[in-house]
């Protein structure tokens, strides 16, 4: 189902003037009232049609994602694992944090020790209690390792649920297109300039390499991969700025055309 505004991508009159002169033709016409009822049912159509998609967009990754991970992929993972003795860590950077954490475990044993807080132990407890704490440890790891090992299959296999829904779902994916498109030219001026700035602020704004940074530090640890810190600067170097340039061709040869007051309320926002 296509988009019920016209096309005017070579037209150099902007299209909100274009709405408003076809909105002020279908006043004259005769049959504006059945075409109304006609338009609601389809827009009716479209709004049901488009929420179901994207609920279906939604809904149906996740559950194969939690579904395979739950029932499937874990468990596999797990027993292989434990088969094959795999080892603990999958980075040096988990064995490095491990290796820490247990060397500040001991230090503070024997910090509580020395300020009386617990009774002078002897070195034999001490390896005891080191010991327990480093298996203790290790389970830790294990357990992340398992985790980040199932999260790849997973969502390898959730990004084909999702590209064969995208896929078959091509009439449905039309319709979605087509109610964004609708929605989007609905909004005020005030609106689409709001939504510019929120947008353009948090991916590539002032404050947008904290929230880079923590995205790229989880998503490194999400699927076990080391947290490597040149490869996070060099990433929020080149990304964002890459991202702005985009942007603002994308307003130069897009918006500028096809919601040209917005542009000015977002220039006059942005002063």
């Amino acid at each position: 189902m296509k988009s019920r505004l016209p096309s005017k991508k070579n037209s150099i009159i902007p299209r909100s003037i274009l709405r408003t002169i076809d909105k002020f033709k279908q006043t004259l016409d005769p049959n504006a009232e059945s075409k109304v009822i006609e338009e609601f049912r389809a827009s009716r159509y479209q709004t049901i049609s488009s929420i179901r998609f994207l609920l279906i967009l939604i809904v149906v990754p996740l559950l194969v994602n939690q579904l395979s991970r739950n029932f499937v992929i874990s468990p596999l993972v797990k027993n292989f694992w434990n088969q094959e003795k795999v080892e603990i860590f999958l980075n040096a950077s988990q064995q490095e944090k491990a290796l820490a954490e247990l060397k500040r475990f001991e230090q503070v044993l024997n910090f509580e020790a020395r300020i009386g807080k617990i009774p002078k132990l002897s070195a034999e407890v001490v390896q005891n209690k080191l010991k327990e704490k480093a298996n203790t440890i290790a389970e830790e790891y294990k357990a992340e390792s398992i985790n980040a090992v199932t999260n790849i299959f997973a969502d390898i296999l959730t990004a084909i649920t999702f590209i064969v829904l995208i896929f078959k779902g091509q009439k449905q994916l039309s319709i979605l297109k087509s109610f964004a498109g609708d929605t989007t030219y609905s909004l005020s001026d005030s609106a689409k300039a709001f939504l510019i700035i929120l947008s353009t602020d948090i991916f590539v704004g002032y404050h947008s390499p904290y929230g880079w940074e923590i995205i790229l530090e989880s998503t490194l640890k999400h699927y076990g991969f080391p947290e490597n810190k040149s490869f996070i600067s060099l990433f929020i170097a080149t990304v964002p700025v890459i991202m702005d340039t985009i942007f603002k061709y994308w307003i130069f040869r897009y918006l500028n055309r096809s919601f040209p007051s917005a542009v000015a309320t977002y220039r006059n926002m942005n002063e």
